[in-house]
């Protein structure tokens, strides 16, 4: 059995390249990427924060998740273009129905980055460095952006290479390489480690990849938990999770995010677990698919996963129905004193849109519900995902 070949394809700055160059293809003459330019929320407001920067804003010190005023202060001509997510995902599938060309095994983690699994059909491309080549040189002529892309034997350490230097790069970063090229990098560059980790790290001597590699894993247990034997395997190369396949992910659908603070009451995963069952509960209705089964992930601030499911008596993809079992299971599951750092809403036992069936007293209320939604959808559709939001997210720092 053939070594696994595992690529992780990453767009470089997705959002600010994609709207560069859809402007390019109405016929604009100045593409953002070679000005100082960034995708963030409403300048005349001045709130929000920058979703994606050009490499002349980079210049300028300018950094993703940064407040839009600080951006403004660092930069006062700096162009902004307002969020698209519309035009996101048209980009989005585009760039994975590509990839499909090349491997049916595809894991999609974000709108923007993918694994593939090129094990069983390298053989048909010829050297990996080559297939990496050719398939940046089909997405630049296709599709109009570029992507880094990192070549290793698992998804970890695919992931560590396309991170090495950006943009439209091709890194290897296969075991035999990771003394060399991981290593000596600070261990911040590691996959898993937060500022809040970093910190405790220095405070034990450590500071690059290869110290935490060679630390004692005990010794790293007794400071870090359960987490300092995750990162010290992560630190070695260690990686046991599997890809799976655009289509067996289809057999459910789900959403989920990694969050830059942690979550520490329900004021904050609330409206969280609302806006990810807003973009499953969207993608169902699109497919014309509906569900039965939901299930509520989470993984607290000490990496330990959580989860509980329920199967509903009928199946839907109607938002506030969906939201309503996953606030009651969130409840069940969560005793509001583990922080939580990533939250997650998955659906199962899919069924055509046709098959619904829902009880006599509540159909009054399903037929509203679904109407909004539907209106909704079509809004967004039409003039992207900012255009239309609920009352509820109004007061939110992170955009929904």
């Amino acid at each position: 059995m053939s070594e696994p070949l595992i690529f992780h394809i990453d767009v470089n700055s997705a959002f600010l390249s994609w709207e560069a160059n859809a402007r390019l293809e109405q016929g604009e003459t100045i593409d953002l990427r070679l000005i100082p330019s960034a995708i963030g929320g409403d300048q005349t407001k001045r709130h929000g924060v920058i979703l994606a920067k050009s490499v002349p804003a980079k210049a300028f010190g300018i950094v993703t998740g940064e407040p839009i005023v600080s951006a403004l202060k660092k930069c006062p001509d700096l162009y902004l273009a307002p969020p698209n997510f519309s035009l996101y995902s048209k980009k989005s599938s585009q760039f994975i129905q590509l990839l499909e060309n090349y491997s049916p095994d595809i894991q999609q983690v974000s709108i923007d980055e993918a694994f593939i699994d090129m094990t069983k059909t390298i053989h048909l491309f010829g050297d990996p460095i080559f297939v990496a080549t050719q398939i940046q040189n089909e997405i630049s002529s296709k599709l109009g952006f570029t992507v880094n892309i990192g070549i290793s034997t698992n998804k970890l350490l695919a992931k560590m290479a396309s991170d090495f230097e950006k943009p439209n790069k091709i890194h290897t970063l296969y075991p035999s390489e990771i003394q060399t090229k991981m290593w000596p990098l600070p261990v911040r560059e590691l996959f898993f480690v937060g500022r809040s980790s970093e910190k405790k790290l220095h405070m034990l001597g450590i500071k690059t990849i290869g110290d935490l590699a060679k630390s004692d894993v005990t010794f790293l247990q007794t400071h870090l938990k359960k987490q300092g034997e995750v990162i010290h395997n992560y630190a070695n190369g260690i990686d046991t999770s599997h890809l799976f396949s655009k289509e067996t992910s289809m057999k459910s659908y789900g959403n989920s995010t990694t969050l830059p603070d942690d979550v520490t009451s329900l004021d904050m995963a609330l409206p969280i677990l609302l806006s990810l069952c807003e973009v499953v509960c969207s993608r169902l209705r699109k497919d014309k698919q509906k569900a039965t089964c939901i299930t509520v992930h989470f993984t607290d601030n000490l990496f330990r996963s959580h989860s509980r499911q329920m199967t509903m008596e009928t199946a839907t993809n109607v938002t506030d129905e969906v939201f309503f079992y996953v606030k009651q299971l969130f409840l069940q599951l969560w005793n509001q004193t583990i922080p939580i750092r990533l939250l997650g809403v998955q659906t199962g036992k899919i069924t055509d849109d046709s098959n619904y069936q829902y009880s006599l007293f509540e159909t009054d209320k399903h037929e509203k519900l679904s109407k909004l939604d539907t209106a909704l959808d079509q809004i967004r559709n039409k003039f992207g995902n900012q255009s239309i939001t609920r009352a509820c997210f109004l007061e939110e720092e992170r955009n929904p």
